[in-house]
């Protein structure tokens, strides 16, 4: 008995050490490990024995020191990034949900909006360059119309699929209460329409990040796209992957956003789509 009792003392004491841990923290902590076991991998490689070629596979000792030093720039960068991302998105999911309305509620609305649809919304939005550059005054417009068009397209079919699919029981109830048709759009279509419309919002913002970085390449002069050029450019390839790091953390936030608000306002689909 004696002899088993330390080992048994021992295991007690692992597991007491197991509990102190948060449980959040318990569970992220084998993610930790894999990301730094990576990125020491990626340190011996590149800054260590210099195995992968430079300057195309910096460290990520020197990407940390890029972004350092860069830090004033690539706020600024941020910002603009943001401020175009936000006029080009808000616009075109607007005008996505108006015009998926229009064409899941009114029959005359799907009889004209429906051919501009199927025709427009396919193309790529970036295709569009050429005509909005000459069609508006400045690069900084025309890059919003590009991402309003790029969010408009998959905002538009599935408000239109949320409307139209809404069960037509909900309408008579609805309709048999006394309720109107502007209250039936406002209190019934649309909230029983909010899981697709969320679909739309966030498959048109992936889309317009797309569309953002490829606009900011191509004539505004500030941004996380046009930073991305200029470090290309010069082949300083730390502050290349400084950049994308940056547009990942950025776009991963924006997206938890928008989940954040689709469980506050869908609580009974709660943790049905996951991200």
């Amino acid at each position: 008995m004696s002899a088993i009792s330390p080992g048994i003392s021992n295991g007690r004491k692992f597991h007491a050490s197991r509990d102190v841990l948060p449980e959040g923290l318990r569970h992220y902590l084998p993610l930790f490990l894999a990301a730094a076991v990576l990125i020491l991998l990626w340190y011996l490689l590149t800054s260590k024995f210099r195995i992968l070629p430079l300057p195309f596979f910096p460290g990520p000792d020197q990407i940390l020191r890029a972004m350092w030093l860069d830090r004033a720039m690539l706020g600024l960068s941020t910002l603009y990034s943001l401020r175009l991302l936000a006029y080009g998105y808000l616009a075109g999911t607007a005008a996505g949900v108006i015009t998926g309305v229009a064409m899941g509620w009114f029959k005359q609305g799907e009889y004209w909006l429906q051919p501009v649809l199927r025709l427009l919304g396919p193309i790529p939005a970036v295709a569009w360059i050429p005509i909005a550059m000459v069609v508006f005054p400045t690069s900084f417009q025309a890059s919003i119309f590009l991402l309003a068009l790029s969010a408009w397209f998959p905002v538009s079919v599935l408000t239109w699929s949320g409307v139209a699919g809404v069960s037509k029981a909900y309408l008579d109830v609805a309709r048999t209460l006394g309720a109107g048709e502007w209250v039936l759009l406002r209190r019934v279509v649309l909230p029983a329409a909010l899981p697709s419309i969320f679909v739309g919002l966030f498959m048109s913002l992936g889309v317009s990040f797309a569309t953002l970085i490829v606009a900011e390449m191509l004539g505004v002069k500030a941004g996380l796209g046009w930073y991305l050029q200029w470090a290309q450019g010069w082949a300083e390839y730390d502050r290349v992957y400084g950049a994308l790091l940056i547009m990942a953390i950025i776009f991963s936030t924006l997206l938890t956003v928008i989940f954040r608000f689709r469980d506050r306002f869908l609580v009974w689909q709660r943790g049905l789509i996951k991200w």
